[in-house]
């Protein structure tokens, strides 16, 4: 057991002989313990240094060691759910001295990755893709090839999760599901009498004899029948499979998913059963490392260890410690618990983002109204709906890219019925070291095409917090979006007032140019406009557009520009696009977002300088564009580049 993050790098000395699956098949099975030993320890090390994921890794580790160890990797298919736990994967597969650049720009993404190497049979993100993907592989591929899935009890909560059971039963094809239960809903027991019963399930004996009396019995349906139930109802005594059963899938376990040798023996028995066959273990996430044992949830992951301080901590002008602005998904959090004390109707619901969507708060003091619904994100959206149809009034907490997976929701149950949904979206625009599968990079796009729909883009702290209310005050669907993180500093104002929905407000004056900001960059929109002494206004509302602001700026102005972190395809700026192409005198726009690729992990301003969002790229991309328009066109703008 480790208690405290190594700061220098562990000796591993059987680890290091590991540099890809084959070298660890020709270890001696009573190595195996050690090795995970190791691996745990060197695994702490990595995230100490980096920053990640790592209570979810440490509890597989055995679990991966034993998976590599009896399945041929990479031939043989090992798909991996969620992601967050595959840093063992990525150590033992060849990338083990690269771990210290996982997450960093140009370095290992933090999550499973085809390009990045071919034991990544599956990129994933999000939750409970696994067995889908999984089973795909093995109608797609040679008989003699193997495919497993490993899914979290959490993940196995979702919909699309069953769906796949289901056809995997109905298939029929020879795959296996290792379900990893870390959270203790499935099972709450292992014990010697579970093992033991486990290890009976798996057994070829038991197997052998099972597919025998299928072959006799087969014959004869009403014998086969009874014998059915008749094991059926004697796994319901001692095992929780009867579910699984009932969908297909040859169950066995629970099983200790710590002790390695049962692990091997029962994956060794499994690798050639035919038909569908679903593992059951049970992990400690965080496993070894004593304080994510004691908090799995605050020990998800990991910041990296920094030096300790050297410097004095910043202090304000009056001698006090300055304060750190508070993460936009605390600013909602407040928003949440504030407004429902003011109204009894408000019902807040999270696709299992508590934690990260700031309502642990809202739970503890309004537990009656608050629903966690589990990894089940289009049930989300249609309880939302549901709940307006009876007059409640449902707030939805749902990061940017999780409202993806709900989308026909949000289109047929709430938008085409014009139902009173508030949805707060988190995680809008670029994610840092999350990476693509995390970023809100489409949410103005698929929003802003539905009818009823209005969405707000806040630039700060305070007008988040008004947005919010406003959006809850109008009578029909409403989107607020927000990033991770902290934002300006900006002071939040208690009292909430509903702003005019559909207008913006001029923060500075200025010739020629004017920058419309739509959200958070606006730190950046307003350094570049004072360096080109242009006009800046933050339009706070993507749907419906401040039409007015727009006629006035293009009347008075040479160039509009938007800013928005979000794709420029589809999004706020081709919304003022659009609306400049129905007036009579349109004007020249450049859009400035996400450009039309997928954008790669690494630091957030790292990601920004890298596209041209931040200042500078702000600032160039607009005198280029200047440059290019006086060239064009010198009666209307001989001289400006030059002054600018």
């Amino acid at each position: 057991m480790f208690d405290q993050i190594p700061r220098t790098r562990p000796h591993t000395p059987l680890l290091d002989q590991i540099d890809d699956p084959a070298q660890l098949r020709a270890l001696p099975e009573k190595q195996l313990p050690e090795l995970a030993t190791e691996l745990r320890e060197y695994l702490l090390y990595c995230v100490g240094q980096t920053g990640g994921h790592f209570g979810a890794g440490l509890g597989v580790v055995e679990l991966t060691i034993a998976l590599h160890y009896i399945y041929n990797t990479p031939e043989d298919r090992l798909v991996w759910d969620v992601g967050h736990q595959t840093y063992p994967h990525k150590i033992l597969t060849g990338r083990r001295e690269q771990m210290l650049s996982i997450r960093q720009q140009g370095g290992l993404s933090g999550f499973p990755k085809r390009s990045e190497s071919p034991y990544d049979t599956f990129g994933v993100g999000h939750s409970s893709t696994s067995i889908s993907a999984a089973l795909g592989m093995a109608v797609g591929s040679p008989d003699e090839r193997k495919v497993v899935a490993v899914i979290g009890d959490g993940a196995m909560t979702a919909g699309m999760a069953f769906e796949a059971l289901n056809h995997a039963a109905h298939t029929g094809k020879d795959m296996l599901v290792v379900l990893n239960d870390n959270r203790m809903s499935i099972s709450k027991n292992v014990g010697g009498l579970a093992t033991y019963f486990a290890r009976i399930l798996a057994s070829k004996t038991y197997l052998n004899m099972r597919e025998g009396s299928r072959k006799v019995l087969s014959a004869i349906p009403k014998a086969w029948q009874l014998a059915r139930r008749a094991e059926e109802h004697v796994k319901g005594m001692i095992t929780p499979g009867t579910l699984f059963e009932e969908l297909g899938f040859n169950y066995v376990g629970p099983l200790d998913g710590h002790n390695m040798q049962d692990l091997v023996h029962t994956l060794r028995n499994l690798r050639n059963q035919r038909g569908p066959q679903l593992l059951h273990i049970v992990t400690t996430k965080g496993k070894g490392f004593g304080p994510a044992e004691a908090d799995p949830v605050g020990y998800h992951a990991l910041n990296k260890l920094e030096p300790e301080p050297k410097v004095q901590v910043a202090v304000s002008g009056n001698g006090e410690k300055k304060k750190k602005s508070p993460k936009y998904q605390d600013i909602f959090g407040q928003w949440l618990c504030d407004m429902a004390e003011q109204d009894d109707k408000l019902i807040g619901i999270t696709p299992a983002m508590c934690e990260g969507s700031g309502m642990v708060d809202f739970a503890e003091r309004f537990p009656e109204r608050f629903h966690d619904v589990a990894i089940a994100e289009q049930h989300a959206v249609t309880f939302g709906a549901g709940l307006a149809c009876e007059g409640q009034k449902p707030v939805v907490a749902i990061y940017s890219t999780f409202l993806q997976r709900g989308y026909d929701q949000l289109v047929h149950d709430v938008a085409i019925q014009d139902l009173d949904v508030t949805f707060a979206i988190d995680r809008a625009g670029l994610v840092g070291e999350d990476g693509p599968t995390h970023a809100g990079s489409f949410d103005l796009t698929y929003m802003r095409c539905l009818p009823n729909m209005v969405i707000a883009a806040p630039s700060d702290e305070n007008e988040c917090r008004q947005l919010l209310y406003t959006a809850y005050q109008h009578q029909g669907p409403a989107a607020v979006r927000y990033p991770r993180g902290t934002g300006p500093g900006v002071a939040i104002e208690k009292t909430m007032t509903a702003l005019p929905i559909g207008k913006g407000r001029t923060i500075r004056e200025g010739n020629n140019v004017a920058i419309l900001n739509f959200g958070t960059l606006i730190a950046s929109a307003q350094a570049a406009a004072e360096k080109l002494s242009t006009t800046l206004v933050d339009m706070r509302w993507v749907k419906p557009l401040d039409e007015a602001l727009i006629d006035q700026l293009a009347d008075s102005h040479n160039l509009l520009v938007t800013v928005e972190e979000n794709t420029i395809a589809g999004g706020a700026g081709s919304a003022v696009s659009e609306y400049l192409n129905r007036r009579a005198t349109p004007v020249p726009l450049l859009q400035l977002g996400l450009p039309d690729r997928i954008i790669e992990h690494g630091k957030h301003p790292q990601l920004l300088a890298e596209i041209g969002l931040d200042a500078d790229g702000i600032e160039e991309q607009i005198r280029k564009r200047l440059e290019a328009m006086n060239k064009n066109d010198n009666s209307n703008f001989s001289g400006q580049a030059a002054a600018l």
